[in-house]
């Protein structure tokens, strides 16, 4: 590699880094205790347990939690309603209109087996101000696009270290922490070495993180497409009253049999953004890690009860269902999300060094630290006065 190809990739490498360094670090920090979010709601009671029922103990339909919901809501309408997967709990959430705003919606969390109500979801709590802070810094969409833009940096500056790491390690074993120099080399070499033992989590992590970033803009897209197709026959149709309504247990066994093998994740209710006017949105999962974040919508007539549509969500629908639990490590239980943890420590170290570096040296000459990068370190840059 010339000189002049090591100074481009110095300089690309450089700026990308210094430019995302302080909300990767933001994004580290906060993003350490969501990877054990469910681990830290048990031990807060933001997740309560239910006893004292018999496990087998048969389910009440779903339109009667439904109306037990509704009971100490009055005036108010079904929006969403979402199941447990690892005990006999629905979420229902409720709201004064179809299309009521998140703020003035409201989530309770009920017994299948006895309809009582087990917990509120008031969007609370400390790790519900680091999940605002880590996804959109309380700015709403410009701030999730902010932050993808801030991955999308974070990706080159992996890449461009990579490439610098070639030239810099061409005369030093693998693992070589020269602790006997100077402090800047010891932490280089630790910059380096980190930098390469992370890489494959990093550009995951970050690549997953840039795609949830892009969750709205993914979600209208296909509201404006597969959505408007499958519900194309009812455009002008008048909706139905909410008192006319079909069964919304007999739509969920409806959907579950035009999809053998699948469970429902969650119904959205008719007027809703994930449904029609007309239609309950059952989506569908699937039984293995990969298949339950592959979700298939099946439309059902909320008039009729009758099932109109079904289809998989569209490919980019679908890597934005797989990076989402992808970039906090839910996949592999908790082996993984330790794992997570210590590569999330390790870039912190990352950064933390990046930085040391660069301030301890702004005013060395360019060409000094391409020969740095080309000679492994054994010239060290000398700074100008």
């Amino acid at each position: 590699m010339s000189r002049s190809t090591i100074r481009a990739w110095y300089l690309v490498h450089k700026w990308s880094s210094i430019v995302c360094t302080g909300f990767l670090l933001m994004l580290c920090v906060t993003g350490l205790p969501l990877i054990f979010h469910d681990e830290i709601d048990s031990l807060t009671g933001g997740r309560p347990e239910i006893v004292g029922v018999r496990a087998d103990a048969p389910l009440k339909s779903l339109d009667e939690l439904m109306q037990t919901a509704l009971a100490t809501r009055p005036g108010e309408v079904g929006l969403f309603m979402s199941f447990d997967e690892d005990r006999p709990v629905v979420n229902i959430t409720t709201g004064p209109t179809p299309d009521a705003p998140a703020a003035k919606m409201t989530t309770r969390a009920f017994d299948r087996r006895t309809g009582a109500l087990v917990g509120t979801f008031d969007g609370g709590g400390v790790i519900a101000f680091l999940l605002k802070l880590h996804t959109d810094m309380f700015l709403g969409l410009p701030g999730m696009l902010f932050l993808g833009l801030m991955g999308v940096l974070f990706f080159v500056a992996i890449v461009s270290g990579v490439v610098l790491y070639a030239p810099f390690m061409r005369k030093l074993a693998f693992g070589t922490v020269r602790v006997s120099r100077s402090t800047r080399l010891k932490w280089l070499d630790y910059h380096n070495l980190l930098g390469i033992v992370v890489l494959a989590w990093a550009s995951v992590v970050g690549v997953t993180g840039v795609i949830n970033t892009l969750a709205t803009p993914i979600i209208q897209l296909w509201q404006r497409n597969d959505l408007a197709e499958m519900t194309a026959a009812y455009k002008d149709t008048k909706a139905p009253s909410p008192g006319r309504l079909a069964s919304i247990n007999a739509a969920v066994e409806t959907a579950k049999a035009a999809a053998p093998g699948n469970q429902p994740q969650f119904v959205a209710f008719p007027g809703g953004g994930f449904s029609s006017r007309h239609h309950y949105a059952v989506f569908l999962q699937g039984e293995t890690p990969i298949t339950k974040r592959l979700l298939t919508p099946a439309l059902v007539d909320a008039e009729t009860g009758k099932l109109t549509a079904i289809r998989p969500l569209p490919w980019y629908a679908q890597a934005l269902l797989v990076s989402q639990p992808l970039h906090f490590g839910d996949y592999g239980g908790l082996p993984l999300k330790i794992l997570w943890a210590i590569l999330d420590l390790f870039t912190l170290v990352i950064l933390g060094s990046g930085l040391y570096l660069w301030l301890g040296k702004r005013r060395t000459p360019l060409d000094a630290r391409v020969r740095e990068v080309e000679t492994g370190g054994a010239v060290e840059p000398v700074a100008t006065a």
